[in-house]
């Protein structure tokens, strides 16, 4: 059967379809504009705000650093200019990095040191918007990377400023250096809420004085206000807040008299501190050998730490801060003043120096075999007796003698502005119980008296006691910066003010101990070094033991291996009537007190009183003086306010 077609219904149909069609499609297109009223109106304002967010971003900008002169206004740490290649591990993914430079070095040379530098500090600081992968690029490298960089999201070339010591080595221990902020680093900013100071900062004072002054040099952050493209180039700046500098240091420091006292030192282990008496100020301070501080700004490669690190001669060791010895003879002027001034003995109190102090059994030998004859304070220090001071040392006691010791600094923190500073160690009965949980014995008492025994000082309280005595007991606090200045005003503030405190001294008492002193370079133990000087010196020489010689064995430098012999000490004040710098110095290993250090304090007294070098030193060695326009604006003085002084071994 022929099934007939009705037109009008198909037509009916079509119609429906197309209805349902367009219905369909109105639906959807009203849909769409639902959606985009929604977007646009309802929820305006968060995506505008994000949109903002991704075309314009906030860009810490990191202050530049305070610089650091010495006290003549000679560049110790500056900054200087250089490009950096650094890449931003957040946005290359750490999955890529390895092709990110494996890319890079096919551009510039990555060697595999900075490689594993990278690595290193990417593990290490997973925060870290970017990181460098290569500083102080050449400017071939610049432009090679330039044309190179749209290929490499994630990679930036970057101008930023580097620290640098242009002495190298020079006065290393001091000034300290910089390094990358470490987790511990931002941990102790975060709990100190200085965290924010730092947004953009990669480096950190880690030792010396750029440790110890890191709030004063560091500066205060700006912000840089930018637009960036899709791919989080910056296009444009639209405003900035500058950042603040951070202030310079004036140091104390005379970094001539500093290097000629490095250089005269010549390899040999040891430690030298030279202190202005009136001030405080620390006119150098030594510890040989020494470091160059530039080589942990970027961060120090693996060989170059462990050879430094495991160097017997322990270059990273701050000696005149750290390094405790037993002062030797240098400690009887003021075991003899002390004393005086307590009323324990009298000036013309006498023994007879048979060579040795006999405690039951043991002899305590004296550095003269066969004793000094009669002795009285005065010359006990002349000829460095030490039978007078075992005695001594024995009748008053322990306990006493750490008691009139104390107000010298000896076994305290002087409070120099120095962190690390270690205490040494000031014996008495109750330090052995606690250290040792056993009672102090008569027998060890004896020793204490010639700056033996468990006598350990620093270097730096050795000067600072010396130049106390120079100061007639006034006692200024040591320190290594004289001023900080404002960089914007120039302004300089004085870190110390005045006196610390005094020590109560009679005129006459510490008259016989200076003129005691004075002998000693004239006709005692110094005298071959400083016989013939032109200005009067208050010295003593010190020998301190590094091992024990057993009984009725003689010492015998020749026959003992070279860091086992004796360490030679020497500490003086001058001129002696009016004196302008006391300096106490040791020579490790090297013998009798004025067989090397006394001579190492003649070449810095000679320098520093009478501008003399020593015969065979290149008057080219010392670092040039700013010219005098430069010199201009530098005080001619910051000495603090200071009143007038009271008037009032082997060797």
């Amino acid at each position: 059967m022929v099934e007939v077609r009705n037109p009008e219904r198909e037509l009916r149909r079509l119609r429906l379809r197309l209805v349902a069609a367009m219905l369909f499609v109105v639906a959807c297109f009203g849909l769409l504009v639902a959606r985009f009223a929604w977007l646009q109106v309802h929820r305006y304002e968060d995506f505008h705000a994000q949109a903002e967010e991704n075309r314009i971003s906030l860009l810490p900008v990191p202050p530049s650093r305070g610089l650091i002169y010495d006290r003549n206004g000679v560049l110790l740490a500056e900054n200087v200019s250089a490009y950096t290649l650094e890449l931003s591990p957040k946005r290359i993914g750490y999955a890529k990095l390895d092709a990110t430079i494996d890319a890079l070095t096919r551009i510039v040379e990555v060697t595999p040191l900075e490689r594993r530098r990278f690595k290193r500090l990417a593990d290490e600081n997973r925060r870290a918007d970017s990181l460098p992968l290569k500083t102080r690029l050449t400017d071939e490298e610049v432009a090679r990377l330039a044309v190179q960089r749209y290929r490499l999201p994630g990679v930036e070339i970057r101008a930023r400023l580097f620290r640098h010591y242009p002495l190298g080595e020079t006065a290393a221990h001091v000034l300290g250096y910089i390094g990358r902020i470490s987790i511990d680093d931002q941990k102790r900013l975060e709990d100190q809420e200085l965290l924010s100071r730092y947004a953009g900062s990669t480096h950190i004072g880690k030792l010396g004085a750029e440790l110890s002054y890191e709030r004063e040099l560091h500066g205060k952050p700006g912000v840089e206000e930018v637009e960036v493209s899709a791919g989080g180039r910056v296009v444009r700046t639209l405003s900035q807040t500058p950042p603040q500098p951070g202030a310079n240091l004036y140091l104390s420091i005379d970094i001539r008299l500093q290097k000629l006292a490095e250089d005269v030192y010549a390899g040999r282990r040891g430690a030298l501190v030279a202190i202005e008496p009136k001030t405080g100020d620390v006119l150098a301070m030594v510890s040989s050998p020494s470091f160059d501080p530039n080589l942990f700004i970027d961060g120090i490669d693996t060989q170059t730490w462990q050879a430094l690190n495991e160097n017997p001669d322990l270059p990273l060791l701050n000696r005149p801060l750290r390094g405790a010895y037993p002062p030797g003879s240098t400690y009887k002027p003021f075991v003899a003043l002390a004393t005086l001034s307590a009323g324990l003995v009298r000036p013309g109190d006498t023994i007879s120096d048979p060579g040795y102090f006999q405690l039951g059994n043991h002899r305590f030998r004296d550095s003269r075999p066969g004793g000094q004859g009669t002795v009285d304070l005065r010359k006990s220090i002349v000829v460095s007796s030490d039978t007078y001071y075992y005695k001594l040392a024995y009748e008053i006691g322990v306990d006493k003698l750490h008691d009139l010791m104390k107000p010298w600094g000896f076994g305290q923190l002087t409070g120099i502005d120095l962190e690390h500073e270690t205490a040494g160690i000031l014996p008495s009965s109750a330090w052995k119980m606690r250290r040792y949980k056993k009672r102090w014995l008569p027998g060890e008492t004896p020793s204490i008296g010639i700056g033996q025994g468990y006598n350990a000082f620093t270097i730096l309280q050795l000067a600072h006691a010396t130049a106390t005595l120079a100061n007639g007991g006034v006692v200024m606090r040591p320190h290594v910066v004289r001023a900080i200045e404002d960089p914007a005003t120039h302004e300089r503030r004085q870190i110390v003010t005045g006196e610390s405190s005094r020590i109560p001294l009679r005129p006459e008492h510490l008259e016989l101990v200076r003129s005691a002193m004075i002998e000693v370079n004239r006709s005692g133990t110094g005298r071959h070094v400083f016989g013939k000087a032109p200005y009067s010196v208050a010295g003593k020489t010190g020998t301190s033991q590094v091992i024990g010689i057993k009984q009725g064995e003689r010492y015998d430098a020749r026959r003992i291996d070279e860091r086992h012999r004796d360490h030679s000490l020497f500490v003086a004040f001058a001129p002696a009537e009016a004196p302008r710098i006391a300096v106490a110095a040791i020579v490790e290993n090297g013998g009798f007190g004025a067989q090397a250090a006394a001579p190492l304090v003649r070449a810095v007294l000679d320098y520093y009183l009478l501008g003399k070098l020593p015969d065979d030193f290149p008057g080219d060695a010392l670092p040039p003086l700013p010219d005098e326009a430069e010199m201009r604006d530098i005080p001619e003085s910051l000495e603090p306010e200071t009143v007038n002084p009271p008037e009032g071994e082997r060797r």
